[in-house]
């Protein structure tokens, strides 16, 4: 069997990802590979083809902006990626993280009779137009192709959600959501790869860190205003600013006594941070299922999060606090959360059951993939 992905995968395969949604993607494509399995990217941002130490073999997309730019994607480079797809005569084409060209994905899979599965990173792809139009388009200007993308996403995502053959999700919550629209998914939870947890913790005292983009759009803001508020903790960050608010509230940041900037850290070196805190915060309004709580309970360290609980996977498994949008109950949590051994025991437990990528789970992702080529025919939505 033969399955190719595609998108900015290069760099996560090579401990330099450049978001969780690529990590994922990464991590299925070695999972899949340790089957036996031929798996290929194509990859936008490499200048060369190569092939890793898993035997994946990754392909640059070939196509230049010859002239404007716009025009040049549209008339250049976009027929080369639909060529390049179907040059790779692949039987299933996976496409994951919100972007219009997921669809010329789907044409090259229609045009060779093969399987197209969509995978699920967010909330907002599952979501209404209004949750997206609030969270993510009126905090996130990213200028005429940001329009574009945007467009063509609200048209194709629709229609690709419902003529997929298969649409897997990251949580229960969002099944339940597409369920409600007549579409039928499979929950395929986000994996880890238990090899990056550091075999020491460090901690001496009580230490916060927050991982991430640092914009508007993903609580930049409302995690300065917990900094501000609690000058008698002390804060790590991790991430590079983006946005205009992001530079000016990581610059007031600067002249903070109690936080530490990182900038940017390799993928290693993040989960070395996360290891050596009492807690992870998040103060991000909306996700899907954020890999880095994941990162944060392999590390036996809680997750304190202002807003976001996928599928309420915090509070059942009592694995952190969910402050439910209260400001004052995520800073009041700062002085009571703690890590004892029973939550590291129980934490780790439920990442070892749940995400793990171990022998069990790499064999389960190899029957639903082979179960999807032998179904002859589509099963029904709903």
């Amino acid at each position: 069997m033969k399955i190719c992905f595609w998108g900015d995968i290069g760099r996560a395969l090579t401990d330099n990802t450049s978001g969780g949604g690529e990590l994922q993607i990464a991590l299925l494509a070695k999972a899949l590979s340790k089957c036996g399995h031929e798996v290929v990217i194509l990859d936008y941002q490499t200048s060369e083809d190569f092939v890793t130490e898993d035997g994946i073999k990754v392909v640059k997309i070939n196509g230049k902006n010859n002239g404007i730019p716009i025009i040049g994607t549209f008339f250049n480079i976009l027929p080369q990626f639909y060529r390049t797809l179907l040059e790779q005569e692949a039987d299933i084409y996976y496409s994951r993280i919100r972007d219009f060209r997921h669809i010329i994905v789907y044409w090259a899979a229609r045009k060779l009779k093969a399987k197209f599965v969509l995978g699920i990173a967010s909330d907002l792809d599952v979501l209404n137009f209004i949750m997206r139009l609030k969270h993510h388009y009126l905090v996130n200007y990213t200028g005429l192709w940001g329009i574009i993308n945007g467009i063509g996403i609200e048209l194709v995502y629709p229609f690709l959600s419902r003529k997929s053959d298969m649409v897997l999700v990251q949580h229960e919550g969002q099944r339940k959501i597409l369920s409600k629209k007549g579409i039928k998914s499979t929950i395929f939870p986000n994996l880890f790869s238990p090899e990056i947890v550091p075999s020491t913790h460090n901690q001496n005292s009580k230490v916060f860190i927050h991982v991430g983009e640092l914009q508007k759009r993903k609580g930049f803001i409302e995690f300065f205003n917990v900094v501000k508020k609690a000058p008698g903790h002390f804060f790590k960050v991790v991430g590079q600013p983006s946005g205009r608010s992001g530079f000016l509230f990581y610059e007031e940041l600067k002249s903070l006594k109690n936080v530490k900037l990182f900038g940017r850290l390799s993928h290693t070196q993040t989960i070395q941070e996360i290891a050596d805190s009492t807690a992870l915060i998040s103060t991000s309004p909306m996700e899907g299922f954020p890999n880095i709580f994941i990162e944060s309970w392999a590390c036996g360290v809680p997750v304190m999060s202002l807003y976001v609980d996928p599928g309420g996977i915090i509070e059942k498994n009592d694995l952190g606090i969910v402050a439910h949008g209260k400001m004052d109950m995520l800073l009041r949590a700062l002085n009571t959360v703690s890590s004892d051994d029973e939550f590291k025991s129980r934490s780790k437990a439920y990442v070892e059951n749940n995400h793990v990528l171990n022998s069990k789970r790499i064999q389960e992702i190899d029957g639903l993939f082979k179960r999807l080529l032998d179904v002859s025919q589509k099963p029904e939505k709903g």
